[in-house]
């Protein structure tokens, strides 16, 4: 985070150069010195602490430890401190990607009144529209391949954008039944006594500045996880485990599940949520005491990070790849079912957004039966819609979950 500071950083070692120069007589040096003071005070370089910590208490990183190694962070945690640097180095134009991901209820809080508060523009994306709603004054919309710009809250461009698209939808329909009143007169009177008005209007036709019919809402996705046959008895059994890399960062966990409830594990962000559903899935290994699933139980995992070993490839070929006897047709079939339009179906994984990349990832879980599903923060990345529609499906499955999520609403 300090990092963030560097050019003030090096202003003061400057300075410091510039003071024992000056302390020789050198009246320049003393001179440029005190400018470099001046300046480093103005930047409140001798509050740096304090802005630190302000941020870093704000986003929950203090819970986790400054002093940790990146290295040994989660994907959440490393974002924490991406975006605890970006704010700390205040640029003109904050750009912001989806700043609420990985964000609990209370750092979101946060992070909504810090941007409120500062002087500088900042643009975001996001699908948090409470979030929105609390930090922006400008909606740039973007639909039908064109950026409309509203001004307010989100909340008030919902209400006017619907008032736009009920006024265009009306003039739409109304211009329809003209041009088709138009057409049947043309078609009835080109070769009749009335041949010459029907040619008038067929040029007023011609001119006409022809409003084009609105695209349909987007894709509204839909998630089914194929069940395997299980019973009531107990699927998951964990005793006195701990769990972490260097050291634990849980220790003790005894619990169990039996087949068909559906538990959430919930707390701050690096407390070792994603770290304990990496052992239990067999990424990482114990570090003491043990688990051990059924043996009935298969597992169906949702990993909260964004990887693919070959992002090059697009939805269809990584849905063929794992499903390689199913036709084409049908892979498109299930990836629209989740979300994903013909067109990014064919491109790049890695030139999706989260979200797209999130249900490609849903529509691979989808395509195996399993009992047993395990997901990392499986909400992040997702819109309102896709929310819903893996809320829906979670609460149809027959089998057991286990999730980590921070988002209460979920």
């Amino acid at each position: 985070l300090k990092s963030a500071f560097t050019k003030l950083f090096e202003m003061e070692a400057q300075a410091l150069q510039l003071y024992e120069k000056a302390a020789d007589g050198d009246m320049k040096s003393l001179e440029l010195a005190a400018r470099y003071q001046e300046q480093l005070e103005a930047h409140d370089f001798y509050s740096i602490d304090t802005a630190i910590d302000r941020v870093a208490n704000g986003l929950g990183l203090l819970a986790i430890g400054l002093d940790r190694p990146i290295a040994e962070m989660s994907g959440g945690q490393r974002a924490k401190v991406i975006l605890a640097k970006l704010l700390l180095e205040k640029p003109d134009v904050l750009l912001l990607d989806e700043p609420t991901n990985f964000l609990d209820k209370d750092h979101v809080a946060w992070l909504a009144e810090y941007l409120s508060s500062l002087e500088n523009a900042f643009l975001v994306v996001s699908h948090d529209f409470d979030f929105l709603d609390k930090i922006a004054n400008r909606i740039c919309d973007i639909d039908n391949d064109t950026i409309t710009k509203y001004y307010g809250t989100y909340s008030e461009f919902l209400r006017k954008k619907t008032l736009l698209r009920e006024d265009y939808i009306r003039q739409y329909s109304a211009q329809q039944k003209e041009i088709k009143k138009t057409e049947e007169f043309i078609r009835k009177n080109i070769a009749g006594r009335k041949a010459k008005m029907a040619r008038g209007r067929q040029k007023q036709l011609d001119r006409m500045d022809k409003m084009e019919a609105l695209e349909q809402k987007e894709i509204i996705p839909y998630f089914h996880f194929p069940v395997l046959p299980l019973t009531n008895t107990e699927h998951l059994l964990v005793k006195h485990l701990a769990v972490g890399y260097h050291y634990p960062v849980l220790s003790d966990i005894d619990f169990s599940i039996k087949g068909g409830q559906k538990v959430v594990i919930t707390g701050f962000n690096g407390i070792g949520k994603s770290t304990l559903l990496k052992t239990l899935i067999g990424q990482i290994p114990s570090m003491q005491g043990h688990f051990k699933f059924s043996d009935q139980v298969t597992l169906g995992y949702f990993e909260q990070d964004l990887i693919w070993d070959e992002p090059e490839q697009t939805p269809i070929q990584i849905v063929s790849n794992v499903h390689p006897d199913m036709v084409i047709k049908d892979v498109r079939k299930h990836l629209a079912r989740c979300g994903i339009s013909s067109k990014h179906a064919m491109q790049a994984i890695g030139t999706l957004s989260g979200g797209e990349q999130a249900k490609v990832k849903m529509c691979l879980l989808t395509l195996i039966p399993c009992n047993f599903l395990i997901m990392d923060e499986p909400t992040n990345h997702l819109d309102v819609q896709a929310k819903e529609a893996l809320k829906s499906a979670l609460m149809d499955f027959a089998g057991t979950a286990l999730l980590v999520s921070h988002e209460e609403a979920f």
